[in-house]
């Protein structure tokens, strides 16, 4: 195959969910069964990625356990008990040199001030690796932990998110680079002459500021985003530096790819300022029938009122029991809106009506993936898939989903990263010390600098 994008290299992120992506993967015997609330496991993924050379590791949140059928729900663990992404990150940090740390946190159920604070800490604790990933809440139970009786309307959510972004903006650029003097001798600590007030007062917050918290070695954070509704595009490309979105084909990818980078001119921004990174959920065998029956083996440990609970939460919430498994989504689930995320929803219905999919294969589908693409073959296929993605801009990089953990990372970066490097698709070492450095993104210039 014909090199293309001769002058760039694919991304590569690791999204950790506890014991792995498959919603089963916690019944696998290789995976760590405790892995919630297990700091040395998350420990030695992060050090597996860095020695893979992984941009970033990624952790999902979300601020309230899963509602929903107990009866499922003590059979999926995943969402109940696990720590809170930014202390486990601040104490990731120090194991590592390179990777990337990116947490989701909400604007939803948060004060601007507060993910200000935390995220320019940890940029500092790790040397200038920090990201924030920006999302709005999917978990409608969020809202009942938080003094509201229901949940923010979808778009509601999103005219929100952008004014909370530009507050968390504003208070990064609190100070100035060189405001620290730290000067015994003169007896002088800063130069009140470079910090700054941002005496924001808008429709949703007021904050006044300055933040406590010198500016970040990457001017801030790297900004990601994960929706991919009309509101998310826009609030992407707006604002986010890296986009996480769930991609199944190659056409829908690069329409996706177009369009978001398209509307980045009007913001005043460049195309290669935004990594987009589809979801990649890779099972990986040294051979390919070794591949399948991993998978097979892992969507035969799906019990059905898991797979039922998962679908019926990307429906809105639809309850599917009842209904024949291996018989068509019922018609009334086509008239449902769903106030959770859209990307999810949208998708299902896709495979039901496009491939006529049953309830059971759409819920092997999507709960196998938790909604991502999966690939299931040999090093050099899965690299294969990639580097078309890649080429064919679709994608700057991938969000790589392992479906167990450690097992399905070790077999990423031992089987597929030498296979990406051999075709000069992916970094040999990496580029610098800070997660910028190594996304190859600017450093944003403060607000005040002119």
């Amino acid at each position: 195959m014909r090199r293309e994008r001769v002058d760039e290299q694919l991304k590569l992120g690791a999204f950790f969910h506890p014991t792995g992506n498959h919603v089963a993967s916690w019944l696998d015997e290789s995976a760590q069964i405790d892995a919630g609330t297990n700091f040395r496991h998350y420990a030695e993924l992060a050090r597996t990625a860095e020695r893979g050379k992984f941009d970033l590791m990624f952790l999902a949140d979300a601020v309230a356990t899963r509602d929903g059928n107990q009866v499922a729900l003590r059979r999926w663990p995943q969402y109940m008990a696990y720590f809170d992404p930014l202390t486990l990150l601040s104490a990731i940090a120090p194991l590592t040199k390179h990777l990337g740390l990116c947490a989701t946190a909400t604007t939803s159920y948060n004060e601007p001030y507060h993910i200000a604070r935390k995220f320019a800490s940890l940029d500092l604790i790790s040397g200038g690796r920090a990201g924030w990933n920006v999302v709005t809440s999917s978990n409608q139970s969020e809202a009942f932990n938080f003094g509201r009786e229901a949940h923010y309307e979808h778009d509601a959510r999103y005219d929100r998110a952008v004014e909370f972004t530009d507050v968390v903006f504003g208070l990064w650029d609190s100070w100035d680079p060189d405001a620290f003097i730290r000067d015994r001798a003169t007896a002088l600590y800063y130069d009140p002459e470079k910090l700054h007030e941002l005496n924001h007062k808008g429709k949703y917050f007021s904050v006044k500021g300055p933040l406590n918290v010198a500016r970040s070695p990457q001017g801030r954070p790297v900004i990601f985003q994960a929706g991919s509704s009309e509101a998310g595009r826009e609030l992407a490309a707006q604002t986010a530096e890296g986009v996480f979105t769930p991609q199944h084909t190659l056409g829908g990818a690069q329409a996706f790819y177009r369009d978001l980078k398209g509307r980045m001119d009007k913001f005043g921004r460049r195309p290669d300022q935004l990594k987009i990174m589809p979801g990649l959920n890779p099972i990986v065998g040294k051979t390919m029938a070794e591949a399948r029956d991993k998978h097979e083996h892992l969507n035969s440990l799906i019990h059905p009122d898991v797979g039922l609970e998962v679908l019926s939460y990307a429906l809105g919430k639809f309850d599917l029991r009842g209904y024949d498994l291996d018989g068509p989504l019922p018609d009334a689930v086509q008239k449902q809106s769903s106030n959770a995320g859209q990307t999810s929803f949208n998708n299902v219905l896709a495979w039901a009506r496009e491939e006529k999919l049953t309830i059971r294969q759409l819920y092997l589908r999507f709960a196998g993936a938790r909604g991502q693409r999966t690939l299931v073959g040999t090093p050099t296929s899965i690299a294969d898939e990639m580097q078309a993605w890649f080429e064919g801009h679709g994608a700057d990089g991938f969000l790589v989903h392992p479906a167990t953990l450690p097992g399905g990372l070790d077999d990423f970066v031992d089987l597929v990263v030498p296979e990406l490097q051999d075709r000069g698709l992916f970094r040999h070492e990496y580029a610098g010390t800070t997660l910028r450095d190594n996304l190859g993104l600017d450093v944003p210039e403060s607000r005040y600098a002119a």
